[in-house]
């Protein structure tokens, strides 16, 4: 971490589909993330999902008021972690994944519905080798929809 006494963070950013596809093990119809505006490596991530009403989960969730589970905003905040981890550590490409290992203090503010922008704020709350905490905020149009406190663990994919 900076102590702001030498120079900025480093930042990244923005990264189109194919960085966050090289990024995340994730892909249709898992991947939520579309875009990363930024990433301050060690620090934060700023991405963004847009939420389209040809995504699947709108045909159940709910017939004639269709929104967006609260599970997969907070699955969409994992996945920027993800980036933010991947890409703060050096692992970009090693194939190393990122699993959830809890979730806390979760809250739904509005429901997100077809149409928006979904702006997802992530930090590093603390980060050691394989266990990192994030505080994320799923926003849109600048009021926060979403919030939850996660904790993921780094490591090597399954074997087959």
């Amino acid at each position: 971490m900076n102590d702001g006494a030498d120079s900025a963070p480093a930042s990244i950013g923005p990264l189109d589909i194919r960085q966050v596809l090289a990024a995340l093990p994730h892909r249709y119809p898992m991947l939520l993330v579309d875009r990363v505006e930024e990433i301050i490596l060690d620090r934060s991530i700023v991405a963004v999902k847009a939420v389209s009403f040809n995504e699947g989960f709108f045909q159940g969730h709910f017939p004639g008021r269709p929104i967006m589970p609260g599970v997969l905003i907070v699955e969409a905040l994992a996945q920027a972690a993800g980036v933010l981890a991947v890409e703060s550590l050096g692992l970009a490409g090693s194939g190393k994944l990122v699993y959830f290992m809890a979730i806390e203090e979760a809250k739904f503010r509005s429901p997100v519905e077809p149409g928006v922008l979904l702006k997802l704020h992530v930090d590093f709350v603390q980060k050691r080798a394989s266990v990192c905490k994030f505080a994320g905020k799923a926003l849109i149009d600048g009021k926060v929809v979403a919030q939850a406190n996660f904790t993921a663990m780094i490591a090597d994919p399954p074997a087959v």
